[in-house]
């Protein structure tokens, strides 16, 4: 077996965006007519009436616009409303009920309301008067017929005229969303309408205690409260939830065994955090965890309520041993565990803000557990509350969170259940020894697009149960639960041990579930996420001997990041290799933009460098190259290479007849990170990625010792990830020196 490689030493090169991307753009599948503008007009105008008969606590208007398509970000309104500037104006996006189509939420003064009416009046007579009343993209682009002189003494220039027409390409109609819900107590989540939320509800006649308030956009509202928003001011409402939430259902098997054996004191192995039920300081490995009861003293207590986050941790702590099938040659780990929950039911608004709390004051700990998860399916058109902080705490925070993919409590629940549906964290769904999904499994996918569940793993069946050590003995459970604190082990090693960061571990293991499966069955992802990690550590750290896998890091500073230095070996001056690369990201996501919940693209392309010197990227993916020559609509940028997705898998087919590829003047192979944002432009700054690359020799033949000879010459820092140095290094780092 081969042993990975972390490359280091020659950083990536940052390149700003040259041009300023393709200008203004039609829709190439819509003629628009002056009806349809004055139509979009007349629908202003009783938006404008709404909100005139409406006594609104805040300055502004709330506006829906129902685009015609999934739209890119540079087919968003650009010369209505707000102009260039629109896209700050968004406050919520979700798609339509069958998924093909955006809705977008802007929030406007009324001065651009009066101006969008105006600008639809004159584009309109403009259209009727020198262009028969409609027009498309081909004669948009015939320069004879639309020029500066056509305009000269018309109420609009040309390029708004253009725009306005571009806008309207794109948009069905506009509208004011209005929410009706039948929770009672609710976390509420409000549009941005840049008002103080206490003031908000003040002048809505509802009291809100600080406590309950999240942040200026996110409540916590008990039934009376909801039914006075949702009489007043529905139109305010973005999104709703329950609060009171269900403790996702764990199959136990009530067969105990009090012949649990010793276990030897704990000395440096590294700490991972669980956030789960209580735990029962009685059990065998107590001096293994670091306890803390975060239940207040008030709230009653019984048995039961030790028994789900005893069991986890017992895992993490001495997993292997209580069940060989699943010895991954990870150890034993010390656990810091959070009891922060009792019984069958909680408050996901306090855990929210319990866990925020925890993690700030524990940032030692890298790894965190998290086996806690609602019964209550996921919105489509929305990341819950839970999820979303998890999300933000691991952008804010070098950390990363483990979460248990979810139990069905019955089977008409399908979907996953928060917070399963956070997209930075890796979500773990069950599989039996087989392999096979289990039946309590539930599905992804998140916002109708985002892998989730992101791997799977072992959690027990009626085939093999999972052992686990509860406060009466040993039990047989199964569970996504149970599932989830073996890829803690697995990340917590990488991490904690090995001194890879997040970005790379994360990477590392999804790649080895995913290995070349290059086009896996959208119900297969729904259910499996990229596939099953293999049980031992060194099937994620090693590869095969007919491989070269290889590891790199970096930070993205402007919108290209590249590096044309990997010295791929040749042999009679071709590449006999299929490649495949895995890259993850911790972006900055918003959860108020509903569906467009990342707020940053990276985009992966690698490949060996071609005759103009530019990369050849391996699957094809021509996005973010000259755009003229190579547009791709959105709703296929995000299918085929996953756009907006923090998880990128690109792979060429291992089944395909293997032909070596041809090289070039250079003969180095290249990677470039290309950076997108939705929002604020320096929201992609500083965000790291970690790739994955795996090279496959068509032949079987053997070619890493050149590969790291090549490296060296080129000025890499070629280190091999040999467990037994680093685990010598993670002793040296941890000894304790005593000065005499």
């Amino acid at each position: 077996m081969n042993n990975v490689l972390e490359l280091r030493g020659k950083r990536f090169i940052q390149a700003p965006r040259e041009g300023a991307g393709g200008g203004i753009s039609m829709n190439s599948k819509k003629e628009v007519t002056a009806e349809h503008l004055m139509g979009l007009r007349e629908q202003l105008i009783q938006i404008k009436a709404f909100w005139a008969k409406e006594s609104r606590p805040f300055e502004g208007i709330l506006v829906s616009v129902y685009y015609n398509k999934i739209v890119a970000k540079s087919n968003r309104i650009g010369g209505l409303f707000k102009g260039k500037e629109s896209n700050e104006a968004i406050v919520g996006a979700k798609f339509n009920e069958n998924k093909s189509k955006h809705i977008i939420i802007y929030f406007l003064g009324l001065e651009d309301l009066n101006t969008s009416i105006e600008l639809l009046f004159n584009t309109a007579n403009v259209l009727s008067q020198k262009f028969s009343g409609k027009l498309n993209q081909k004669t948009m682009e015939d320069k004879k017929l639309i020029n500066f002189m056509l305009f000269k003494n018309l109420p609009l220039s040309m390029s708004v005229f253009k725009q306005i027409i571009a806008d309207a390409s794109y948009i069905d109609s506009f509208g004011v969303e209005v929410k009706t819900t039948d929770f009672k107590q609710s976390i509420i989540t409000l549009y941005d309408v840049k008002t103080d939320v206490k003031s908000l509800f003040e002048a809505l006649g509802i009291d809100l205690l600080s406590t309950r308030i999240l942040d200026n956009q996110t409540v916590y509202l008990d039934e009376k409260q909801s039914e006075v928003l949702f009489e007043k001011a529905p139109y305010l409402v973005s999104m709703a939830t329950a609060n009171l939430t269900k403790l996702s259902p764990d199959d136990f098997i009530d067969k105990y065994q009090n012949d649990m054996v010793t276990i030897p004191a704990p000395t440096i192995e590294p700490t991972i955090g669980v956030i789960d039920t209580l735990f029962d300081e009685n059990v065998y490995f107590s001096e293994w965890v670091e306890y803390h009861d975060m239940v207040s003293e008030y709230i009653p207590r019984n048995s039961n309520d030790y028994r789900h986050g005893t069991a986890v941790t017992s895992i993490i702590v001495d997993g292997e041993r209580l069940n060989p099938w699943l010895k991954d040659g990870c150890g034993r780990f010390r656990v810091r565990h959070f009891g922060v929950a009792v019984g069958a039911e909680f408050s996901s608004f306090s855990i929210i803000k319990q866990i925020k709390s925890i993690v700030l004051n524990n940032l030692d700990i890298k790894v965190w557990n998290i086996s806690l998860g609602s019964n209550q399916e996921i919105n489509d058109n929305f990341i819950s509350a839970e999820a979303s902080m998890l999300d933000q705490i691991q952008f804010e925070n070098n950390v990363i969170f483990v979460v248990a993919g979810t139990n069905k409590p019955n089977e008409d629940v399908v979907k996953i259940g928060s917070p399963a549906d956070s997209i930075n964290s890796m979500v773990v769904n069950s599989v039996t020894k087989s392999g096979l999904s289990t039946k309590y499994s539930r599905k992804g996918l998140v916002l109708s697009f985002f892998a989730k569940p992101d791997v799977s793993y072992y959690g027990g069946s009626e085939e093999q149960y999972i052992k686990v050590c509860e406060p009466l003995g040993a039990a047989n459970v199964a569970g996504t639960s149970f599932a989830a604190p073996w890829i803690a082990r697995k990340l917590s090693y990488l991490i904690d041990i090995l001194g890879i960061n997040r970005e790379v571990a994360k990477a590392m293991i999804i790649d080895a579930a995913r290995n070349w499966n290059e086009k896996p069955d959208p119900e297969e992802i729904a259910l499996y996420g990229h596939g099953i990690v293999p049980i031992h550590i060194n099937d994620i750290i090693q590869t095969k001997n007919d491989e070269i896998k290889f590891v790199v890091s970096d930070v993205s500073e402007k919108w290209n990041t590249y590096n044309y230095h990997f010295p791929v070996p040749l042999k009679d001056d071709k590449y006999p290799y299929i490649a495949r690369a895995t890259m993850c990201y911790f972006p900055l996501c918003d959860r108020t933009q509903g569906v467009d919940y990342t707020n940053t693209e990276l985009n992966l392309h690698f490949g060996r460098l071609g005759k103009d010197g530019k990369v050849v990227d391996i699957k094809g993916d021509k996005q973010n190259k000259d755009e003229t020559l190579n547009y791709l609509f959105e709703v296929e940028a995000r299918r085929q290479f996953r756009k907006w997705d923090n998880v990128k898998y690109i792979a060429e087919s291992a089944n395909k007849r293997m032909i070596p590829k041809d090289s070039y003047k250079n003969k180095n192979w290249g990677m470039e990170i290309k950076t997108n944002n939705r929002l604020n432009p320096k929201d992609g700054e500083g965000v790291r990625f970690g790739v994955v690359v795996t090279l496959k020799e068509m032949n079987g033949i053997n070619r890493i010792n050149e590969f790291i000879r090549n490296c060296t010459l080129n000025g890499w820092l070629v280190n091999v990830v040999d467990v037994k140095n680093r685990i010598d290094i993670h002793q040296k780092v941890n000894e304790e020196i005593e000065f005499e």
